[in-house]
């Protein structure tokens, strides 16, 4: 019979690959970005809410603040390099100064914010204990703010009563993730990594059933395909030669 601490390990190998999966559930939405060269109406804020989610529990786990979290600083430090990526081709695409300069300006303020909390925890407090704390709320009140960040999608689905930018992969990934990490956190009792993860859980299977909700209702894509010029214009009404658009449904 596995022991807690080894039952523990094997959660938190299994809450790594779903976090993985996590991490790369966006990979379609932005392939279609560089196939459109346009962002469409994707927001960015889910991926600035993930990196600085990341770089804060990576702070947690290093053995300076939170011995023994070696799988959170792996995963976390992963995903860093991930949100990074997704980022720099929302920037790249970004379909309108405005939107590219805001999502700057919160990289900017984020990254700033890090400089400031890692430089206080160090120099501030002299315990795991006390560092563990200070950091552990830090990461409970933005891995919640992480998770609450598809908000504004779901209400979008809401009001459109269209699934189009509410990427199922990732609402899925969310909620296994957030229930593998919450089950973790529980072996044995950790507050900073159950708080978010539970509501994590709680807001993924929330999008699965809005999902469920407005998948039928959402437009289907439309394409035009042209016919060759051998079409007899006789057989079209109002006839004048050329091409002919249908439109196809996908």
């Amino acid at each position: 019979m596995l022991s807690q601490a080894a039952a523990r390990n094997v959660v938190g190998i299994i809450g790594n690959v779903i976090s993985f999966g996590l991490f790369l559930s966006p990979v379609p939405t932005f392939w279609r970005i560089i196939k459109a060269k346009d962002t469409e109406e994707f927001s960015p804020n889910p991926y600035l809410a993930t990196l600085l989610n990341c770089m804060l529990w990576v702070f947690y786990g290093i053995p300076v603040v939170h011995p023994n979290s070696i799988l959170v600083v792996t995963i976390n430090g992963i995903g860093l390099v991930i949100e990074a990526t997704y980022l720099t081709i929302f920037f790249l695409y970004a379909n309108s100064n405005k939107k590219r300069k805001r999502a700057l300006a919160i990289l900017a303020v984020e990254i700033l914010f890090m400089v400031v909390v890692v430089l206080s925890v160090i120099l501030a407090a002299h315990t795991h204990k006390k560092r563990s704390l200070i950091v552990g709320v830090l990461c409970i009140i933005f891995g919640t703010m992480m998770y609450f960040s598809p908000l504004t999608v779901m209400k979008q689905v809401v009001t459109t009563k269209s699934v189009e930018y509410m990427p199922f992969l990732l609402s899925l990934a969310s909620f296994l993730n957030g229930c593998c990490w919450t089950i973790y956190a529980l072996m044995p009792f950790d507050l900073n990594l159950t708080i978010p993860n539970g509501l994590g859980a709680i807001f993924g299977l929330v999008q699965l059933i809005l999902y469920a909700c407005y998948y039928k209702s959402t437009p289907k894509k439309q394409k035009s395909v042209e016919l060759p010029n051998t079409v007899s214009t006789s057989n079209v009404v109002g006839g004048g030669g050329g091409n002919v658009t249908v439109t196809v449904e996908r």
